[in-house]
C-alpha cells in the first residue's frame, strides 16, 4: 500500500474516533477542547498536564489553549462512564475482529502525588512504589483478548478520610452523593455493570488483594462468571472431595445450628499445603504474552 494513502487512512480513522469521543462528551462546546486534549496526550513530551500540553498545541496562543483545556478537565460536566462506553464500543469491536475475548482483568493502580488537595490523595499502598506513600489509587476493569486489552471501567478510590472531610470535599468538588466504597466493592460494581451491558465475557483475573476475599469470589459466582484469582498461601481451603462436617444437632428446642464443625481428622489445609501435595502432572507452564514472566 502507498505510504501516503496509509497515513491518510490512519488520519481519517483517528478523526472519526475523536468525533465519537466528542459526541460522548455531550455538548458541542466541549468537542474541540476534547479533541485538542486527546492530541496533546499523544504528542511528544513527558509532562501531560494542561499547561505544557497547551504550549505544544498552540505555541502562538498558549493562554487561550490553556484556558480551554483547563475548563474541559476541571469544570465541564461530562460523564466518564459515557466516555468509557464509547471507547469500549470502538476498541472492543476492532479487537474482536482479530480474536475473541479471553479475560476480564481487575486491578488497581497507584499514582504518587505530593500535597493533600488532589482528590483521593492519602498515605496508602502505592503499587508503582511497592510501599505505602502519598498517592492516589484507581480501580479498573479491562477486557482482554490474547493480544490486546482495553479499560472499560475506571474509578478513583476515595479513602474514608476524604469521605468524612466535608470542607475538603466541597473545596475540591466531590459530589455529596459519593459515599465510601472499598476497592473490592468498586470492582464488583464495575463487573456487574459490564455484565448488565452485555460485554463479551472472559475469565475474571485478579490478584490476592481481591481474590483473597470470599465475598469477592462469591460475587463472581453469583454473576455466573469463571475466575482465576490470586490467594495468600496461608488461606484455609478444603481438599477436593472434602467439605466441612454438618453441625451437631442441638438438644434443646430452638433455631437449627448454622455453624459447621471440625474434628482432628477432618480439617481444612492451607493453599500452600494443597499445592505442594499436587502431582507434577497437575501443573502446566503458561506464558502470558511475549516478554512477560512465566507463570506456573
Amino acid at each position: 500500500m502507498d505510504t501516503h494513502l496509509k497515513v491518510t487512512g490512519q488520519r481519517k480513522r483517528f478523526a472519526a474516533y475523536l468525533d465519537s469521543l466528542a459526541e460522548a462528551a455531550g455538548h458541542l462546546d466541549r468537542a474541540e477542547p476534547l479533541k485538542s486534549y486527546c492530541k496533546g496526550l499523544l504528542l511528544a513530551g513527558e509532562r501531560k498536564s494542561v499547561e505544557p500540553m497547551a504550549a505544544r498545541l498552540a505555541p502562538e496562543n498558549v493562554s487561550r489553549m490553556h484556558q480551554s483545556l483547563h475548563h474541559l478537565v476541571a469544570d465541564a460536566p461530562w460523564s466518564d462512564e459515557e466516555m468509557l462506553g464509547c471507547v469500549r464500543g470502538y476498541a472492543l469491536a476492532a479487537m474482536r475482529k482479530r480474536e475473541p475475548v479471553v479475560a476480564w482483568i481487575i486491578d488497581d493502580t497507584g499514582f504518587p502525588k505530593k500535597g493533600k488537595e488532589s482528590v483521593g490523595v492519602a498515605r496508602q499502598y502505592c503499587g508503582q512504589l511497592g510501599k505505602p506513600d502519598n498517592c492516589r489509587v484507581a480501580v479498573s476493569l479491562s477486557v482482554s483478548t490474547a493480544t490486546f486489552s482495553v479499560p472499560v471501567a475506571y474509578r478513583l478510590y476515595l479513602p474514608e478520610s476524604w469521605i468524612e472531610d466535608g470542607p475538603r470535599r466541597e473545596k475540591t468538588g466531590v459530589p455529596e452523593a459519593i459515599q465510601f466504597q472499598t476497592k473490592l466493592q468498586i470492582a464488583l460494581d464495575q463487573i456487574r455493570h459490564a455484565v448488565e451491558s452485555e460485554v463479551a465475557r472472559g475469565v475474571v483475573l485478579a490478584d490476592a488483594a481481591y481474590g483473597g476475599h470470599s465475598q469477592f469470589r462469591a460475587g463472581l459466582r453469583a454473576l455466573q462468571l469463571e475466575y482465576a484469582v490470586g490467594v495468600q498461601s496461608s488461606m484455609s481451603v478444603w481438599e477436593p472431595g472434602k467439605q466441612p462436617l454438618p453441625a451437631k444437632p442441638r438438644k434443646q428446642k430452638g433455631r437449627p445450628p448454622k455453624l459447621l464443625r471440625r474434628d482432628e481428622n477432618h480439617q481444612p489445609v492451607s493453599t500452600k499445603q494443597l499445592a505442594i501435595a499436587l502431582p507434577k502432572t497437575a501443573w502446566q507452564e503458561i506464558n502470558w504474552r511475549e516478554g512477560n514472566k512465566k507463570l506456573g
